[in-house]
């Protein structure tokens, strides 16, 4: 199988709890927003905050 080339996304591999999951995939469907999007809306609000925390720079 050929190696897929990602040219402005990197990819990443982790496991999640099925409840999350499942509760991704519905917002996902419900929104039309790929979970790939979400996903980064999450880390992006995620880091926003331990910013505000002064807990990273």
């Amino acid at each position: 199988m050929a190696k897929k080339i990602l040219r402005h996304r990197s990819q990443i591999t982790s496991t999640i709890d099925p409840k999350l999951h499942e509760e991704l995939r519905k917002l996902s469907e419900t929104t039309d927003i790929p979970i790939s999007k979400l996903l980064d809306r999450a880390i992006e609000l995620l880091i926003e905050d331990f910013k505000k925390k002064g807990l990273y720079e």
